[in-house]
């Protein structure tokens, strides 16, 4: 299959994903991000049961190329979106 292109912005929305592509995605995407000079990010995972939240949190304390994440501030989504810092490198 070829790859989709998608425009990098500092929005990810997680929901026409499949669960599976999560960590490879987050990875890509936040590599092309700070390519592109954009070093603040807010993933929109949704609210639901928390499994997914859960599932995002854990891949980004791993990934070595976040600084730190948190909760959206209500108006950007609350506990439905995380905001993560990307460290300022060079990929």
């Amino acid at each position: 299959m070829e790859p989709i292109k998608m425009p990098i912005t500092d929005v990810l929305d997680l929901h026409t994903f499949q669960p599976k592509e999560v960590p490879d995605l987050l990875t890509d995407y936040f590599s092309e991000c700070i390519e592109a000079g954009i070093h603040t990010v807010r993933v929109i995972h949704g609210k639901g049961k928390g499994i997914l939240k859960n599932r995002v949190h854990s891949i980004l304390k791993k990934n070595p190329l976040v600084q730190s994440f948190k909760d959206a501030p209500s108006e950007r989504g609350g506990w439905g979106a995380t905001i993560v810092e990307l460290k300022k490198v060079s990929v």
